[in-house]
């Protein structure tokens, strides 16, 4: 079940991190049912736990985001674009199997952010668009493929 399960990023349950307090399943097996006594520093107890749990399952996240990006940058390579290069951009319509998957060659003319630009077509100069990083695959002359 999804609450009462242990997260992986969180290493804690949803239930535990609302509630305070470990679930109770109708299949587990019941205790008895002892009656105890008002304690007037219970709310605060368990908003002081609350909190412990809040700041360990933020600590987890960020430990695990680290992680994962470590893992995703290992074998990440940065395209290094610049002005007046040539690239493909890719298709964002709905395709067949046979359709173009890239539309092209578009020159970059300007530069936004750091993953953000905006190009022309080579050849339908009112053409323009402004494109990112993950739709761009740089277009490589043939003949510096051979040497």
């Amino acid at each position: 079940n999804y609450n009462t399960s242990i997260h992986a990023t969180t290493k804690q349950t949803p239930f535990e991190m609302m509630h305070g307090r470990q679930v109770t399943l109708p299949s587990d097996q019941q205790k008895e049912i002892i009656s105890l006594t008002q304690d007037p520093e219970h709310s605060g107890k368990i908003r002081i736990y609350l909190e412990k749990l809040v700041n360990e399952a933020r600590n987890n996240i960020i430990k695990n985001q680290q992680q994962y990006k470590a893992r995703y940058d290992l074998h990440r390579q940065n395209l290094s674009l610049k002005l007046n290069d040539l690239v493909l951009v890719k298709t964002r319509s709905i395709r067949n199997k046979f359709d173009i998957r890239y539309e092209g060659p578009f020159k970059i003319i300007k530069q936004l952010g750091i993953k953000t630009f905006i190009v022309q077509h080579v050849k339908k100069l009112t053409l323009t668009k402004q494109v990112t990083m993950d739709v761009i695959v740089p277009l490589v002359e043939r003949w510096n493929l051979i040497q």
